[in-house]
């Protein structure tokens, strides 16, 4: 399969990443043009100049690729195509064409760390048998117990139960997450090989850059040592685990040579290609190796999505990741929801106190130095879904645990009265997953042009972080004197200055000495020379 031309580059900026704010779209769930009830890559090429006019710089696009969908994408059969529940080839070019025409970049999801049990090389493994060179590419391994009959180790899948499976000739293969998704041993000089012209493949297309996924797990240890305990010997997970300690399977050593091999490959094309990590190590010093001039550009900061409402967690989340950009010359990058938590609305206590306070957490995010990524219907101020019918959940990790990561995922709503509310064309009544009749008011022309609506809110903020001198650059923030609670920093630029209050102390505070408001979460009134912030609000001030 022959890669399609390059497209018309944007213009050459190769830090754009450094302070960019990226839009994650859930594929399946944007929008849909072919009335399925799935979302496609034609649906986002039709929505790109809602996503300009919102006024963000980049899109991240969720998997894709030729999958038997077991985990919505993340198990991919080929990496060279689109799978036609998405669309084709052809649909991912003009839709990168039209992205770029409109000054929008691509990243897209890489999943190098397992492939699907479906991939070619994985029907070859298991047709092959043990000893094969076809099995060298994934993890087999024969058990334990007189007739090999136990697990080769304690592994325990992060979507619950064994993080291995037994196939019928006797020996087991490795899975992290889903048996339908056998990791890949990338000891293996053809695992390294392949993927390298994989980033080729894509980069030749015009992609702009790569997200990582798992991109902590691709070495195992040596030896496939025990963990020492799983929920079945001790009621603990080994996932809990995740960002607090070392696991024989995560974050060794040796996986930074991959990425120092990945780095020229993405180095040798215009425009500043780039590549973010989705990583979790035990300590900030350890994800920060993952950043450099000789590896990835980015790494997220979860650290900020897992920040409770609390001054001290903020400001303490937010010190140590500055911290660590300065040490790893490379900018921070915030997130307060993703595809696979739950949406930020809901975690800060849901209904009008959770929208209040995620409204005033994103003026947090967007006004701070770095890199923001936003999750699709974030600016729709979009909670949970938490009582999706279980037949209707797909997630593989809810059949395993009783967890599910389906209530982020529902189709985001456009317009109307009904569901789906404009998520197909015209008349399409279909959605993969059903969105609550309390969306009707959230939806994206419920809310264009209406002032004080979170979507205005977002965009209001985004023109002001794209043009205000204080906030274009990345340098760091000056803390300010503050009551007991509240947050204030100020970033300031060739004379300009840009002032971020965030009130969470429980009590309106009155905040006066910054300048004259620009935009905030919430109403301010004016007292004497101030103005009134109230509890669970943010605001910018500037002073030129």
């Amino acid at each position: 399969m022959t890669s399609a031309p390059h497209p018309t580059p944007l213009t050459a900026d190769d830090d754009w990443w450094r302070s960019a704010v990226v839009y994650q779209v859930y594929v399946r769930s944007f929008a849909d043009s072919n009335s399925d009830g799935v979302g496609d890559l034609e649906g986002i090429r039709q929505r790109l100049p809602y996503l300009r006019d919102l006024g963000v710089d980049a899109l991240w696009l969720t998997p894709f690729y030729t999958s038997p969908q077991i985990d919505a994408g993340y198990d991919v059969a080929d990496y060279r195509d689109v799978d036609p529940l998405f669309g084709n080839l052809g649909d991912f070019d003009a839709m990168i064409t039209d992205a770029h025409a409109l000054g929008l970049r691509i990243i897209v999801d890489l999943v190098p760390n397992h492939t699907s049990s479906a991939h070619p090389w994985f029907t070859a493994a298991l047709a092959a048998g043990p000893g094969s060179p076809e099995r060298e590419r994934y993890l087999f391994a024969e058990g334990k117990g007189e007739q090999g009959e136990l697990p080769p180790n304690d592994w325990e899948s992060i979507f619950g139960g064994p993080a291995w499976t037994r196939v019928p000739d006797g020996q087991w293969y490795l899975h992290l997450f889903d048996p339908a998704q056998p990791d890949l041993n990338w000891r293996h000089p053809e695992v390294r090989a392949e993927f390298e012209d994989v980033l080729r493949f894509w980069l030749d297309r015009g992609v702009d850059g790569f997200r990582i996924d798992v991109a902590h797990g691709m070495i195992k240890a040596e030896g496939l040592p025990d963990v020492g305990f799983n929920s079945m010997t001790t009621g603990q997970r080994q996932s809990e685990l995740l960002g607090k300690g070392r696991l024989p399977y995560f974050d060794q050593d040796e996986v930074h040579d991959i990425y120092r091999a990945w780095r020229p490959i993405l180095d040798s094309y215009p425009g500043g290609r780039m590549a973010v990590a989705e990583a979790w190590a035990e300590t900030p010093q350890r994800l920060a190796r993952y950043i450099g001039p000789d590896e990835l550009h980015q790494a997220f900061s979860f650290d900020f999505l897992d920040a409770t409402w609390s001054a001290d967690s903020f400001r303490k989340v937010i010190d140590t990741a500055l911290a660590e950009s300065t040490i790893v010359g490379a900018p921070t990058t915030w997130v307060l929801s993703n595809h696979d938590r739950q949406r930020h609305v809901t975690r800060y206590g849901d209904g009008e106190v959770g929208l209040r306070r995620a409204r005033a957490a994103a003026l947090l995010m967007l006004s701070l130095p770095g890199c923001a990524y936003v999750y699709q219907g974030e600016e729709l101020g979009l909670p949970e879904v938490l009582d999706l019918p279980d037949e209707l959940r797909q997630d593989p990790a809810f059949l395993r645990t009783g967890e599910s990561r389906d209530g982020c995922r529902v189709p985001i709503p456009w317009s109307g009265e009904l569901a789906p509310y404009g998520f197909g064309p015209e008349g399409s009544e279909l959605s993969w997953l059903p969105a609550p009749a309390t969306w009707r008011a959230l939806s994206v022309a419920a809310q264009a042009g209406v002032a004080g609506s979170t979507l205005e809110l977002y965009r209001a903020a985004l023109q002001i972080r794209r043009e205000h001198p204080a906030l274009v650059g990345t340098d760091g923030i000056t803390w300010l004197e503050t009551e007991p609670g509240v947050l204030a920093f100020r970033r300031t630029a060739g004379g300009a200055e840009l002032t971020c209050v965030v009130n969470i102390s429980g009590a309106e505070v009155t905040v006066a000495g910054h300048g004259r408001p620009v935009v905030a979460s919430a109403d301010l009134t004016e007292r004497g020379d101030g103005h009134v912030l109230p509890v669970d609000a943010a605001a910018w001030f500037e002073r030129r």
